[in-house]
């Protein structure tokens, strides 16, 4: 008997796996793969970003909140999740100092402990998280990424942490690629096509010029899911402005110009031939051995 397709997501807040790579998870548990994203921290530290909720007693239960919201997000993704258990860092003013307690405070390799423990607990074959910026400059998403990296490697070295249970190797490490310039600027240039107006131009205004496009190498076709994903990311109320440019564009037009969610594949334990359309690529029972044309076991892919 085969086993059973199981994908990990690790990210650094609740809300960050109803923004990033939403739409595949769901595509994959609708799919009956058995999906789980994991929290590295609570969120305790955010900012509220809905004007509507932004109140002294919201913020004072920030923590409660954000808990709540992330089940409801999950529930409706259909996933699995669990927190880690550390503190958000916040996002400190250039030049201040971290919390004590913060996430991004810890040696990568106290914080990656309970990840690795929870690797060999459910035992993926595939990894996602995000790039080594984090996806954008914060100091939790940055230490996402280090956590995760060190967990692929350590999960699978019996001589690492052997008190978490037996080593397990994650087949594939996928780094997100999601909101590139590039992505904004086809909806832009769609919807104007289109004849409508496009509130793309403020996100693009916003966004550095030299703002480097991610590569590439795994398009996910998830359009069908757009809407779960746009209900899991408004399930993190306090997180989303309702009148954020993001939600005023048309889901026909995404469908249409942009229907995947993109990955760049880091690394890989099996052989594999880019591009791909699947995560899973190279794993399904069908599949089986009639991949080609890349380096076995510890390689780094496209590297």
């Amino acid at each position: 008997m085969s086993e059973p397709l199981r994908l990990m997501a690790v990210h650094a807040h609740p809300d960050d796996e109803s923004s990033k790579g939403a739409a595949t998870l769901a595509r994959y548990a609708t799919e009956g793969a058995d999906v789980l994203v994991v929290t590295c921290t609570g969120g305790e530290r955010g900012d509220v970003l809905n004007p509507a909720l932004d109140r002294p007693e919201v913020r004072a239960e920030l923590g409660r909140v954000r808990r709540e919201e992330m089940a409801h997000a999950a529930a409706i993704l259909g996933v699995r999740q669990r927190f880690l258990g550390f503190v958000d860092s916040g996002l400190p003013a250039d030049g201040a100092d971290l919390p004590a307690d913060a996430f991004a405070r810890l040696t990568v390799a106290e914080a990656a402990a309970p990840l690795i423990a929870t690797v060999r607990e459910f035992r993926p074959q595939v990894l996602v998280t995000y790039d080594p910026s984090g996806g954008y400059p914060h100091p939790d998403h940055v230490m996402a990424h280090l956590v995760a990296r060190y967990a692929f490697d350590a999960a699978a070295d019996p001589s690492a942490q052997p008190e978490a249970g037996p080593a397990w190797a994650v087949s594939k490490l996928y780094y997100l690629a999601s909101f590139s310039r590039a992505w904004f600027q086809a909806l832009h240039d769609a919807t104007r096509a289109a004849g409508l107006p496009s509130a793309m131009d403020e996100v693009l205004r916003e966004l550095p010029e030299d703002l480097p496009e991610p590569r590439v190498t795994t398009r996910v076709a998830c359009a069908d899911h757009f809407a779960t994903r746009d209900r899991a990311l408004r399930a993190h109320a306090t997180q989303v402005d309702p009148d954020h440019p993001f939600f005023a564009h048309s889901r026909e037009i995404e469908r249409r110009v942009r229907p995947t969610e993109d990955y760049e594949l880091a690394e890989a334990r099996i052989r594999v031939s880019l591009p791909e359309d699947d995560l899973f690529a190279g794993l399904r029972p069908a599949r089986a051995g009639r991949t080609t044309g890349r380096p076995p076991a510890g390689s780094r892919a496209g590297r």
